[in-house]
């Protein structure tokens, strides 16, 4: 690590703001906002809010925008009689502003900017409301021209479906109007207001329209499937040429759609950032962040959520400090999606949601984005999901959409919607042996999950179709690591660094002073001692900075308010610049070195990347009480300490993983390992893997230079999914899935009266063989269960709460019969009076086990109801 020269700001554009923007802003970001921009000299810390807001807007005012958007009753009916009454007078135009030769307008979706109807002119256009007329200026929608980013004579038409009015007709004569900001100003009023506007004199451009084309939405018999994951989510369909009878054609023409092969449903990310430029730009993307972001619960039955990137933007723009309710990893709730949830918006509005609503929402969102795109409607989806929790999973997707058919029969769950590609791959190249078995491993590293599934595969040419049997089994998992976790590593090592420049005069800590074993020698370290050792003194360094850069917010609860909201900033801050950085290190193959400057940064070194942010705000701890940090730190991360940080972590999971089978030589028999997910790119993935497989072919696809925008290992899962749905759909493939019968990875523990420890369920054990029991008097009201890892680490407790009341008389037949797999009569027979027995048995199709308490009393059986225990939250 280096120091660095400390850059200015060059180029940045200055930010203007609504006095709306401001209210909803907290003490702490109005007074990053007075020091950013330079506002006042010296006195800005000791201003109230109000003062704040006063100041920024003496300089910093932006104008209000005045643009028709959010639904209003009785205000399109107040418009079209404003433009009955008062629309006299007609702008000569002499063929200036330029609209499109045809609109095809789908009245169930309004228009946004990726339909990319476009507005030219040579004269003076603002961002102005727009009407739809006919010939007798009758009114029928209202639009919005919005302007292009980086072309002010770029305008786009958009409008939200509530303020299109229009419907399939014989008349095609229609017209759009334009209006100067006064003008379109008095529409937005008398939109809004309910009492009368005062008379006016409107003026007006009126702009034929060649083809205005009505449409209704058709439904389409394609599947739409998508990629639910715990960090980000992608959607996508296979487009046949007839998937729709009359396929949108504007949108062929502009490449939204491409018939007759794959397409992935675009998002738009409104944080990115044009470093050139400085300034925010908008660019599409297939991933979309797994967030919901509360808006509005003040009416509890219609609440107002945001999703992925906006809600980023609203807890970034709130400084990570919001009262609003912000939900992330929502796919980890499959096993309690029935639980409820308290949710708060920023007004303080507080609701009661389940949380199989809250993923309701927000699959409902990627499915409405997928229907604008391809202006169709949906009523197949395929959702996949983990091996392990491949049925728990499915059973919440149908409950919680019950309006769309959830493919169950053919659903492929994610481990094998990867490997499909190499299946598919090997048929359209005929690799394959014609009726060879093969077998594979899979190791799905996501952001915040890893799982290792295996697969027997066998592919068999028929007379009319390939035939493809295929075994599925998962063999491991970890809900503690993913991409995630190596950020929170990152951002330790992140943390540490900054506390100690801030501590010690700009000294600089290196990653040998917190990890002294030689990068050479960690995977032999691990081995020997563990990964808990190897980090040891990594541990300490960063317990010490929470004295300097204090980020545990939860700890703050109880102190004052102000202090609260900068330590939350403090985590959340240093956690997105961790990200980012991480992102850039392992998206892109030729940086080597990073650092954190203003926007619009140059540097002329290739190899040193500059992380643009807007600000760099810390609270630095001194004396007991916080400063603002406000300068750039000079610091330089290079790609070799971060790769010696988190190589542990890697081989430590890796090992985990593959021990067995390399101990067992299980290895050997796998002819493939593919690595997928979008933290297997990082290296160390692969220099852990050939500790155990060297010289194997391990399927593993490193970004291209320059193309960082496509997240090739994200959509893996997403393309196999489709690929394998098109193969059935046309009768290319007859496939034959089995889910094999899980090894349990856990075992599961009780204590017995005098304290030693029964082991219920034995790890490495078929889940469907793996039972047993335990004993207690009949009136005790909680049992725990423990479960632990191979190795005998706890991983959580479970407490079963048990009341004679909620029993019911039953007979011993009655329980073989009801259980014939689980229990046998001698299990029962051997019940005493006055002992209740908790039977523990493991469901070969759900990543968990059951608790079935029976009991005797005065020589009757007694039965309460089963209780399932999920291992993974």
């Amino acid at each position: 690590m280096q120091t660095y020269p400390q850059s200015r700001m060059r180029g940045n554009p200055r930010r203007k703001y609504t006095r709306e923007e401001l209210m909803e802003m907290t003490v702490i970001k109005l007074r990053d906002i007075c020091y950013e921009e330079r506002l006042v000299k010296g006195v800005w810390h000791s201003m109230d809010r109000e003062s704040l807001i006063r100041i920024i807007l003496k300089y910093r005012n932006a104008e209000r925008s005045f643009l028709i958007t959010e639904n209003k009753d009785g205000g399109f009916g107040r418009v079209a009689e404003a433009v009955k009454k008062y629309l006299f007078t007609k702008l000569p135009d002499y063929g200036k502003i330029k609209i499109p030769a045809k609109i095809s307008l789908y009245w169930e979706l309004g228009l946004d900017r990726k339909d990319q109807y476009k507005v030219t002119s040579d004269i003076r256009l603002d961002e102005t409301n727009v009407l739809l007329v006919n010939d007798q200026n009758e009114l029928y929608g209202i639009f919005n021209l919005v302007r292009d980013e980086n072309q002010n004579e770029l305008f786009y038409l958009v409008a939200a479906k509530h303020n299109i009015q229009v419907r399939p007709s014989t008349n095609r004569h229609y017209n759009l109007l334009f209006f100067k900001k006064d003008d379109s100003e008095y529409l937005y009023q008398a939109y809004y207001r309910e009492k009368p506007m005062p008379p006016t004199n409107l003026f007006y451009y009126k702009m034929p329209i060649i083809d205005l084309e009505i449409r209704e939405l058709e439904e389409t018999g394609i599947v739409l499937a998508i990629d639910f994951g715990t960090s980000n989510t992608t959607a996508g369909v296979y487009l046949t040429h007839n998937y729709v009878g009359d396929p949108c054609y504007n949108d062929i023409l502009n490449e939204r759609i491409k018939l007759n092969e794959i397409n992935f449903v675009q998002f738009t990310d409104g944080s990115a950032r044009d470093i050139a430029l400085g300034f925010k730009i908008s660019r599409m993307t297939e991933v979309l962040p797994t967030i919901v972001y509360v808006a509005d619960c003040s009416d509890p039955q219609h609440i107002k959520y945001f999703f992925g990137y906006e809600a980023k933007s609203l807890i970034k723009k709130n400084d990570y400090t919001g009262e609003a309710s912000v939900y992330q990893g929502i796919k980890r709730w499959v096993n309690n999606y029935t639980t409820m949830e308290e949710v708060t918006d920023e007004r303080g509005n507080i609701a009661q949601v389940k949380r199989g609503d809250l993923i309701r929402a927000y699959l409902l969102y990627v499915i409405q984005t997928a229907e604008h795109q391809f202006k169709c409607r949906f009523k197949k989806i395929h959702v996949s999901s983990p091996v392990k929790l491949k049925q728990q999973s499915l059973a919440m997707f149908r409950e919680i959409l019950p309006e769309y058919q959830v493919e169950t029969q053919d659903a492929l769950d994610e481990g094998l919607a990867v490997l499909y590609n190499t299946i598919a791959d090997q048929i359209e190249k005929s690799k394959f042996n014609d009726g060879e078995e093969y077998q594979a491993l899979v190791i799905d590293c996501g952001g915040g999950t890893t799982d290792l599934s295996s697969c027997r595969f066998q592919i068999t040419e028929g007379f009319m179709s390939y035939k493809i049997d295929l075994h599925m089994n998962f063999e491991n998992g970890d809900t503690n690591f993913g991409g995630n976790n190596i950020t929170y590593r990152i951002m330790q090592f992140m943390k540490i660094v900054l506390a100690h420049y801030y501590r010690n005069q700009r000294d600089i800590i290196d990653i040998d002073s917190l990890i002294a074993i030689p990068n050479a020698d960690i995977f032999r370290f691990v081995d020997e001692m563990g990964a808990g050792k190897l980090y040891e003194q990594f541990i300490r360094s960063y317990n010490e900075a929470e004295g300097v850069i204090p980020t545990r917010f939860k700890e703050y609860e109880n102190k004052a308010r102000e202090d609260y909201q900068r330590v939350k900033n403090n985590y959340y801050f240093l956690w997105e610049i961790a990200d980012n950085m991480k992102k850039e290190f392992f998206q892109k193959t030729n940086i080597l070195r990073n650092r954190f400057d203003y926007s619009g940064s140059d540097d002329q070194d290739s190899d040193l990347h500059v992380t643009a942010l807007n600000k760099w705000c810390l609270s630095v701890l001194e004396n007991g009480s916080f400063r603002f940090e406000y300068n750039f730190p000079g610091i330089i991360f290079n790609i070799k300490e971060i790769n010696k940080l988190i190589k542990g972590d890697i081989y430590d999971l890796v090992r985990k993983f593959l021990e067995k089978f390399y101990e067992d030589r299980e290895l050997q028999n796998f002819s493939i390992i593919k690595l997928t997910g979008q933290s297997c790119r990082i290296d160390a993935f692969r220099e852990a893997l050939k500790e155990f497989v060297p010289g194997k072919s391990i399927e593993f696809k490193q970004r291209k230079e320059g193309d960082e925008n496509t997240p090739d290992l994200k959509l893996a899962c997403l393309r196999g999914a489709l690929r394998y749905i098109n193969a059935k759909t046309v009768g290319q493939i007859e496939a034959t899935i089995h889910n094999d019968i899980a090894v349990m990875p856990y075992m599961v523990s009780a204590l017995t009266y005098n304290k030693e420890e029964k082991v219920l369920l034995y790890s490495r054990e078929k889940a469907n063989q793996s039972k047993g029991f335990i004993s207690r008097p009949i009136g005790i009201q909680e049992v725990a269960f423990y479960l632990k890892s191979h190795e005998g680490v706890l991983r959580r407790e479970y407490v079963c709460l048990n009341d004679f009341r909620d029993y019911q008389s039953i007979t011993p037949e009655e329980v073989i019969a009801k259980y014939p797999q689980q229990i046998i009569q001698e299990d029962t027979d051997t019940i005493r009076d006055g002992e209740a027995r908790f039977f523990l048995f493991a469901q070969d199709d759900c990543w968990g086990f059951d608790v079935l308490p029976i009991a005797r009393k005065e020589g009757r059986l007694y039965i309460a109801k089963m209780k399932y225990y999920a291992f993974e939250d």
